[in-house]
């Protein structure tokens, strides 16, 4: 059941020194080891996404360069009453955008119109801090010894191409204030996701995307935007150790409505998430525009093992995405 990919196991650019993709970065990691030594200006796109769900809540956070603009962000739903709290905001040129090049090393920061985000990178683990006016989340993200975590670089052709870390299933602690009540944050329900993004991109780009996590299982999914690049982002973890799977999957949903179960499907992979809410985010900026319905639910099905052993993704819980960017 292994998967045809290849599997980089050294310290690699992603870029050669004119810019290009360096052909020898093309693969996929067990941990971060591509340094994004980017180059050129107005289609890089550099992010930093954290999603956690936890019993009570659902937090997104994310800060982003798009070289003409830094897009920022924090989400927060009440699970129990459905009710959401977003603050997005744009940043010009992306001043006040501090990206490192490393996955998992380095500080990540935004400051723009009322929001603010600090989060520091070290070998044991992440720390979290986004505040606005009504909102505050103050997080701790250790790494456990020997958890893996999926990078993978998606060639397009020597001028766009993408690196990304899909790191699942990360323990979670801390504390959510919004308004005058604050909210503790952990325990074995509560996971953490990233989403470290580096590369070139077209103007227009379609993705899907799922992620789910419970005790000891999680499931990493992807589609669309790595079809026929020979590379895609889906993998199986079970103990903290990634199954890489490389068929490109089948995704099945209804977009006249997103709240219907989600069904992703190939060979090793038999998954179904049911949605208990859906979140749409849309940014409008001329000839820039970005639309993404994200779908949180839980998961239900299987995926299969590098030993060919089935596993179950029952009690998974996580999302399903659809983005379409104008960029």
């Amino acid at each position: 059941m292994v998967t045809h990919e290849r599997e980089i196991t050294t310290a690699v650019d992603l870029c050669l020194p004119d810019g290009r993709l360096d052909p020898h970065a093309v693969g996929w990691t067990r941990r971060p080891l591509h340094r994004a030594n980017l180059r050129g200006w107005g289609r890089t796109k550099r992010w930093e996404y954290w999603g956690v769900v936890t019993p009570s809540h659902v937090i997104g956070l994310v800060v982003s360069s798009l070289d003409y603009a830094g897009v920022h962000g924090l989400y927060v739903l009440d699970r129990a009453t459905g009710e959401e709290h977003a603050k997005d905001v744009v940043a010009p040129l992306a001043r006040g955008t501090v990206l490192p090049e490393r996955s998992g090393t380095g500080r990540v920061s935004a400051r723009a119109a009322g929001l603010a985000v600090d989060l520091a990178q070290e070998p044991g683990g992440s720390t979290i801090r986004a505040v606005t006016a009504q909102a505050e989340v103050e997080l701790e993200v250790p790494l456990p010894e020997g958890h893996e975590s999926l990078g993978v670089v998606v060639p397009w052709g020597p001028r766009r191409f993408q690196y990304t870390v899909k790191d699942v299933g990360r323990p979670v602690r801390g504390r959510l204030r919004l308004g005058a009540a604050t909210y503790e944050i952990g325990g074995s329900e509560a996971f953490a996701v990233l989403d470290h993004g580096r590369g070139r991109w077209p103007y227009r780009a379609v993705w899907n995307w799922a992620a789910g996590s419970a005790p000891g299982r999680a499931i990493q999914l992807g589609g669309k935007w790595t079809d026929g690049t020979g590379m895609t982002e889906n993998a199986l973890f079970v103990d903290g150790r990634l199954h890489k799977i490389g068929e490109e999957l089948a995704w099945h949903y209804d977009r006249g409505d997103w709240t219907k179960p989600w069904r992703i499907t190939g060979e090793r992979v038999q998954a179904v998430l049911t949605p208990f809410h859906e979140r749409v985010a849309r940014t409008e900026l001329g000839v820039v525009g970005s639309e993404t319905h994200q779908c949180f639910g839980h998961f239900s099905g299987r995926a299969r093992a590098d030993d060919g052993a089935w596993v179950d993704l029952g009690g998974l819980t996580g999302w399903a995405e659809e983005a379409r960017q104008r960029w």
